[in-house]
């Protein structure tokens, strides 16, 4: 099912939301990837393999950042080096082998970095259609680091608002973080619509604050079958979609 079952006609749709990272744009390389080329500068060999696994299974386990409402002070910073220590503890590297703080420090700026990111190959062709229709906004579970990586990406211009959980201090599914988008954008949950691949954060989480939602599920579907769905729903008399 592409859109949620609640999906009312597209005509009220005024603004659509988008999740970043995995909807947007996503690592061409692995995590473990970029965490064995940064261990690499310290003269540190370790194995990529290793290192993805580890990440993937301290990401499951990482406590879920607390919801305070308000930007959180380090941006996420110290959760994000608790996430990277435990890999490392994991993968059994020692301190003499790596200096932790200053490889987190490298790995952190590594990720807002230009040309680590690559955008899915019909984003750019996909939002320059939308915005001739609809507003465009952002809702990300991601940090400040966000804005540097969607400028190095040519989409710093694309999206308004730009909703990023450090900065309000609440992430998705959490209903708060939708309702802040919507605040910012001036309209109803009925007047939104949510586009990301993560079926608890953004499937889940938007239908529950009563937006209608896209869901992308690459590569059964990508951004393509969002422009050519609500095509169909514009030529289409007006009705209540359902699945």
């Amino acid at each position: 099912m592409a859109f949620s079952p609640k999906m009312a006609p597209v005509s009220v749709i005024k603004t659509i939301f988008f999740d970043a990272a995995g909807t947007l744009f996503h690592l061409p390389q692995s995590v473990g990837w970029h965490y064995q080329d940064v261990a690499s500068r310290f003269g540190c060999k370790l194995s990529e393999d290793a290192l993805s696994s580890a990440f993937f299974t301290v990401w499951k386990q990482m406590p879920m950042r607390p919801a305070s409402r308000q930007p959180r002070p380090d941006d996420d910073k110290g959760w994000w080096c608790s996430l990277v220590e435990r890999v490392l503890d994991q993968c059994g590297v020692s301190r003499e082998q790596l200096p932790r703080l200053e490889y987190f420090e490298q790995l952190y700026t590594e990720f807002a970095r230009p040309g680590v990111w690559k955008l899915f190959p019909e984003v750019q062709e996909v939002l320059a259609g939308l915005a001739k229709r609809y507003r465009l906004g952002i809702i990300s579970n991601f940090d400040g680091r966000l804005r540097p990586i969607l400028d190095s990406l040519a989409l710093a211009d694309s999206f308004d608002p730009l909703i990023i959980s450090s900065e309000v201090g609440t992430d998705k599914p959490d209903g708060w973080i939708f309702q802040q988008a919507l605040t910012l954008a001036k309209i109803s949950a009925a007047e939104a619509l949510h586009v990301g691949d993560d079926p608890r954060s953004d499937w889940q989480g938007a239908e529950a604050a009563g937006l209608h939602t896209f869901h992308l599920h690459r590569p059964e579907n990508s951004l393509r079958d969002l422009t050519t769905t609500l095509e169909k729903l514009e030529a289409a008399p007006p009705q209540i979609i359902s699945p």
